[in-house]
C-alpha cells in the first residue's frame, strides 16, 4: 500500500522505545509521522513525487540504513534521507554522506537538533518538487506545441484548455470535424496526465460491427453467447489504470450507451454473462463530428449520457478558421515527410502559399498532411474543387524560374477572388486593381472563367 503523501517523516528504527520517543518529537512539532521498525519494502511504497522526507537509523537488522539509503536513492536520487548513528559510528556515517545522505546525527542527540534537520529537509524537498514541476509544464507546454502546431487564438486555448484538464480525473468530450486530429487531442490529454504510465487504448466505435460491440467493450465470459467459448477482456478493462478513448461515440446503439452511462456513473463493468462487478480507475475521453445536443432532441443519443459527457467539452477548431496555421503545418508535415524519405526540404512559394490559405480542407488536417506529403515527394497535386470549395489549383515542389512563379501566384490571387461574389467582370477587374481588358485576356491565359459570362460583353465594350 501507498504511503499517504500527508505524511511528512517516516521514521525508521528497530529500537521501539527510542522510535516512540522519537515519534512525540515529531508529533509535538506539528508533523506527520509514520514510524516503522524495518526498512524492507519501503521504496515500493513511495512515489518519485512523495513530499516527505525519511529518518533512519543505521544499524538495523535486515535491510540497514545505508542499504536503504541506496535503494531509495536509485529510484529518487533527491529525496532527503536522515541516518542515525549510534556512537562510534562517524566514519560509517561519513560514508552515508558521501553516498548522498541529506544528514546524520549521533546518538545521543537533542529533539532540536532533529526538529531543526527535519524541517531543513522538508523545505529543500519542497524546492525540489516545485522545480519538478515546473520543469514538466514547461516541457508539457514545449510537447503540446509540437503536437498541436499552429499560433491561432484558437489553437492557442486548445492547448491552454488542454493543459488545465490533462492533470485532472474529469471525463472529456472532444468535438471536431473528420480528420481535424481528435485522437491527436486525445493521447495529448492521456499523455499530459498522471495516467501516463499506464494504457491509452483507442476504439472507433463507427468501426464496430453491432454484433461485437458490446464484447469489444465490456467483454464476456465463456458461454455468454455462441462461440465465446473463452473468457475474453474487453476495452474497458484493459485501459484499467490509463485512459480509454472512444471516437465516434454519436454510433453506438442505445442499448450500449445505457451500459455506458452506469460505467461513468459507477466506475465498474460487467462482463457479457457475468456476474462480478469489476471496480476500474479508468478515465473516458469521447469524440463525436456531430451535434449531440440535436441528437439528443432527435431521439438518437441518450440526453442523460449527453449531459454527462458534456461536463468537460473540448471544441477543435476546423482548418479552414485557424488562418495561416495551414502554412505552419503544411511546411511541418511536408518538412517531416521530406526527412523521412531522405529528401530536400522545399520552401512554399508566394503563390502556393495563396492557394493553400484560400483552400478550404473539406478533410481538415489528415487532408492537409497527404497533401504536405505528396508536395515533399515532389508529385503534383490538384486541390479539390467543390461546391463547397470552389478554389482549385496545382502544388508542386519544383516551382520553375521567377516568371513561372509569378504567373502561378498571378493566377491563384485571380482564382481566389473569383470565389467572392462579383455581379460583373467590371467589379471584379476593380476589385483585382487591373483594367477590364487586361482581365479579360489574363482569364484567357490562366484557363480561368467568369461566372457571369453575360456581363462580359458589356462591361468589355
Amino acid at each position: 500500500m501507498s504511503i499517504d503523501n500527508q505524511i511528512q517523516v517516516v521514521l525508521i528504527d528497530d529500537d521501539p522505545h527510542l522510535r516512540q520517543a522519537l515519534c512525540q518529537t515529531l508529533d509535538l512539532a506539528g508533523l506527520k509521522v509514520l514510524p516503522l521498525g524495518e526498512a524492507t519494502g519501503l521504496t515500493a511504497r513511495l512515489s518519485r513525487d512523495w513530499p516527505g522526507v525519511v529518518v533512519s537509523d543505521i544499524r538495523m537488522p535486515g535491510m540497514d540504513g545505508l542499504e536503504l539509503l541506496a535503494e531509495l536513492h536509485g529510484q529518487d536520487p533527491e529525496l532527503p534521507v536522515l541516518l542515525i548513528t549510534g556512537h562510534g559510528d562517524v566514519p560509517l556515517a561519513v560514508q552515508a554522506m558521501r553516498a548522498g545522505a541529506y544528514d546524520f546525527l549521533e546518538k545521543p542527540f537533542a529533539s532540536d537538533a532533529l526538529l531543526d534537520s527535519v524541517r531543513r529537509a522538508l523545505a529543500l524537498r519542497r524546492l525540489v518538487l516545485d522545480n519538478r514541476s515546473l520543469r514538466l509544464a514547461l516541457s508539457d507546454r514545449q510537447q503540446l506545441s509540437t503536437r498541436l502546431v499552429g499560433h491561432s487564438p484558437q489553437m492557442l486555448r486548445l492547448r491552454e484548455q488542454i493543459g488545465a484538464l490533462a492533470a485532472t480525473r474529469a471525463d472529456v468530450l472532444i468535438l471536431g470535424e473528420t480528420g481535424a486530429g481528435k485522437e491527436v487531442v486525445a493521447r495529448a490529454l492521456h499523455d499530459l496526465s498522471n495516467r501516463r504510465s499506464g494504457p491509452f487504448v483507442a476504439i472507433n466505435a463507427g468501426a464496430l460491427a453491432e454484433s461485437v460491440v458490446e464484447s469489444e467493450l465490456f467483454g464476456h465470459e465463456p458461454g455468454a453467447f455462441t462461440g465465446a467459448q473463452k473468457r475474453r477482456i474487453g476495452k474497458f478493462e484493459f485501459a484499467n489504470g490509463g485512459t480509454l478513448f472512444l471516437d465516434e461515440i454519436e454510433s453506438m446503439s442505445l442499448d450500449v450507451q445505457v451500459k455506458l452511462l452506469r460505467l461513468l456513473q459507477e466506475r465498474v463493468v460487467e462482463r457479457l454473462g457475468g456476474n462480478q462487478l469489476i471496480p476500474l480507475d479508468i478515465r473516458i475521453i469521447a469524440a463525436t463530428k456531430e451535434d449531440l445536443r440535436q441528437a439528443a432532441d432527435q431521439g438518437r443519443f441518450r440526453a442523460d449520457l449527453y449531459y454527462r459527457l458534456n461536463v468537460a467539452p473540448l471544441r477543435i477548431p476546423p482548418l479552414r478558421e485557424r488562418g495561416e496555421d495551414a502554412l505552419m503545418l503544411f511546411q511541418h508535415f511536408a518538412d517531416e515527410a521530406s526527412s523521412r524519405h531522405g529528401l530536400p526540404l522545399h520552401e512554399l512559394q508566394p503563390g502556393q502559399r495563396a492557394l493553400l490559405l484560400r483552400h478550404n480542407w473539406p478533410g481538415n488536417v489528415r487532408e492537409l498532411q497527404n497533401a504536405a506529403e505528396r508536395f515533399a515527394l515532389g508529385l503534383e497535386l490538384a486541390l479539390d474543387n467543390t461546391p463547397d470549395n470552389p478554389v482549385t489549383g496545382v502544388l508542386t515542389s519544383t516551382p520553375g524560374g521567377l516568371s513561372e512563379q509569378v504567373e502561378q501566384f498571378e493566377k491563384s490571387l485571380i482564382a481566389a477572388e473569383l470565389t467572392r461574389p462579383h455581379s460583373s467582370l467590371r467589379s471584379l477587374a476593380e476589385a483585382l486593381g487591373v483594367p477590364r481588358k487586361t482581365l479579360h485576356d489574363k482569364l484567357r491565359k490562366h484557363g480561368l472563367n467568369f461566372a457571369d459570362s453575360s456581363n462580359q460583353g458589356a462591361d468589355d465594350e
